[in-house]
């Protein structure tokens, strides 16, 4: 089964628990937040305080994806705040399996990814270490961007090597999704969508389940 994960990014800070609101009672199960340093990424988004502060009001998988340098200070800080699963860039660790074992070790599912130029064959061999590969397929640091059709033959190469090899990974994609083109990415076998503007800057809940609708063309 396909699952949506709105990514807060999009959502108006202003209203956020508001926004959060209209989310439930139509079949979500997560949602997406993108912490950013203004280092990895130009772009700085928020901390542990907004987790924290939504998790007591919403029953979501707490889908978390780290776009900062050296994650592995703040694995524990993360899981206190909500947190169900930390995925960490490949090109942020100095030690990555030290990373990942850190992730699993407080608890949380472990999710890698890498941004669009780096090699997507360089993360199988932490393949081993994984429940989730996301697929970035725009630049990671703002919302709103262009999907990149070239990174569907990173989906591929992962669809393929997951199956040939029985593993039990999940894969993800981020960037640019919107009903659309949702499709191109759903035929490639990916069983998670994250969403941002096409959720948040529309009417939440009728978008929401549009890409229900749709997901359900692939059960």
């Amino acid at each position: 089964m396909v699952r949506l994960a709105p990514s807060i990014l999009s959502a108006n800070f202003a209203n956020l628990q508001g926004d959060l609101d209209q989310t439930k009672d139509c079949g979500l199960k997560m949602i997406h937040i993108d912490i950013m340093d203004g280092t990895f990424v130009p772009n700085i988004s928020f901390g542990f305080k907004i987790i924290s502060d939504i998790r007591d009001k919403n029953d979501y998988f707490f889908d978390t994806h780290l776009m900062i340098g050296e994650p592995i200070r703040y694995i524990e800080d993360f899981k206190k705040a909500g947190s169900d699963r930390i995925t960490v860039h490949y090109e942020a660790c100095k030690d990555l399996r030290a990373t990942l074992k850190a992730i699993r070790d407080a608890g949380m599912e472990v999710g890698l990814t890498a941004k669009p130029e780096t090699d997507p064959k360089l993360l199988l061999e932490y393949f081993d270490q994984i429940d989730l590969i996301l697929v970035m397929s725009v630049r990671p640091g703002f919302g709103g961007q262009k999907f990149m059709t070239e990174t569907k033959d990173t989906m591929a190469l992962y669809r393929k090597y997951i199956d040939e090899n029985n593993l039990d990974i999940k894969i993800e994609v981020d960037g640019g999704i919107k009903t659309s083109n949702v499709r191109e990415v759903l035929d490639l076998g990916v069983d998670e969508v994250v969403v941002g503007s096409d959720v948040f800057a529309k009417d939440i809940r009728a978008q929401i389940m549009a890409y229900h609708e749709i997901f359900k063309e692939y059960e």
